[in-house]
């Protein structure tokens, strides 16, 4: 689980999607349709439901709905955020919770179809979707405005229209959601509100980082984090050294399960990406001496030259921690556009990682944009020691809802929350 080898991903090759398994349990049991649908009135015009929408016009609805902000997952008010979301999810589900959608034609703006009706509903439920929109046929820009806001709050891609993906997570009950809040809501106590005046998060169900300042987002990244079959650790840690240009020493895991088949099929890939390798004298050895097709890997040091092209491109940001694991650059920076970001051995690939090492150096004299950028173009491989070591928390983290009052949820990649529905159904992407 340490650090992965970066491949170019095949142009051929299908592109990962968001995958929940089908269908959700827990919706509650009623008779008949009527009764169903008096329900689903009654928690839509109940005066108690508060202001849980956000009330935007026809012009605005069109564009996406942010759901982000500068306020952090954690902090001192996380558990009070969690609770009052939690207490209007119990509302939810105690008044009957959302209706299942059920389209009869694609559903995307324009579209005229009974099926918007169950669509309205469940956004209106939910928040996404003001009540003065009304309940009708019609796939408006009030629709799609409030679809796209349900996208962003659980991290899918901010279409306005409505693909397998966004369904089924429209599908999930609302007491499986309230389950999944209950269960971060322990999560969030148990990490306590000591992190730091400044501190690194990685929330990694949401696969990016925050870099927090006086309960502020600084920065937030989005961040590429271990795929199921080699996860990245939840740990608690301190940032003290970032190394630019650094060379990468492949761990024994990578070599056996990674490099030992690419050889075998490519006996030119180590030269090509300018791995070379080493016995226990610091000899360097020949890679056409060694039997590939042996069953265990060589007892050799592989080590990848630094540049721009090697597996941690610029950056190495070394931390404390019994997993070696670490945060780093990468050349594939296309990934970075994937809405599934599940794809390293366990270190995370930080975008635009020179904004973070700028805010990490920040208490460091000497290292300023321009003297880092400097160094980065020289090639040559430089430790710096932060003057003030930062921690770093890697968390799991798959609802929350920020003092802002909007709730956020995310698949459960590990397969942590207990709830079927919530699980990353993973494919060859991913895997």
């Amino acid at each position: 689980m340490t650090k992965d080898l970066d491949r170019k991903t095949p142009t051929n090759k299908t592109v990962s999607r968001r995958r929940f398994i089908a269908g959700a349990a827990g919706v509650l049991a009623m008779p008949h349709l009527a009764s169903a649908q008096s329900a689903v009135d009654a928690l839509i015009n109940t005066p108690g439901r508060g202001n849980w929408d956000d009330q935007f016009d026809a012009f605005t609805s069109r564009a996406p709905a942010s759901v982000s902000s500068n306020q952090p997952i954690l902090g001192p008010n996380a558990p009070a955020n969690l609770m009052q979301a939690i207490a209007q999810y119990q509302q939810i589900v105690t008044s009957g919770g959302w209706p299942q959608v059920h389209p009869n034609v694609p559903l995307q703006f324009g579209v005229y179809d009974p099926s918007v009706q169950q669509l309205r509903q469940r956004l209106i439920v939910s928040g996404d979707l003001p009540r003065s929109a009304g309940i009708s046929d019609s796939y408006d820009s009030y629709v799609q405005g409030a679809v796209r806001r349900f996208q962003a709050r659980h991290g899918l891609s901010e279409t306005g229209y409505i693909d397998e993906y966004t369904l089924k997570a429209l599908n999930v009950s609302a007491r499986v959601r309230l389950a999944q809040l209950e269960t971060n809501l322990t999560r969030v106590e148990d990490l306590g509100s000591d992190l730091g005046e400044r501190y690194v998060l990685v929330n990694i169900p949401a696969a990016y980082c925050e870099a927090v300042e006086q309960d502020s987002v600084a920065l937030r990244n989005v961040a590429i984090v271990g795929r199921p079959s080699r996860p990245t650790p939840i740990l608690n840690s301190k940032i003290f050294e970032i190394i630019f240009n650094p060379p990468w020493t492949v761990p024994r895991s990578i070599i056996q399960k990674d490099i030992m088949p690419l050889m075998r099929e490519d006996p030119n890939y180590l030269v090509d990406n300018k791995i070379r390798l080493y016995d226990n004298k610091g000899n360097e050895v020949d890679p056409m001496t060694i039997d590939w097709n042996a069953e265990k890997a060589p007892n050799l040091t592989f080590r990848q030259d630094p540049g721009p092209n090697s597996a941690m491109a610029s950056t190495k940001i070394n931390f404390h921690n019994k997993h070696a694991v670490y945060m780093h650059d990468t050349p594939s920076q296309s990934l970075f556009n994937d809405i599934v970001r599940f794809e390293s051995s366990g270190c995370v690939r930080i975008e635009n990682v020179r904004d973070l090492d700028v805010w990490l150096l920040k208490n460091t004299p000497g290292w300023d944009r321009q003297h880092i950028e400097q160094t980065i173009h020289a090639g040559i491989s430089t430790p710096v020691n932060l003057a003030d070591p930062v921690p770093n928390h890697f968390v799991y983290i798959t609802a929350w809802s920020a003092k802002d009052g909007v709730v956020q949820f995310r698949d459960d990649i590990y397969n942590l929350d207990g709830a079927p529905e919530l699980a990353l159904q993973t494919t060859s992407g991913i895997e």
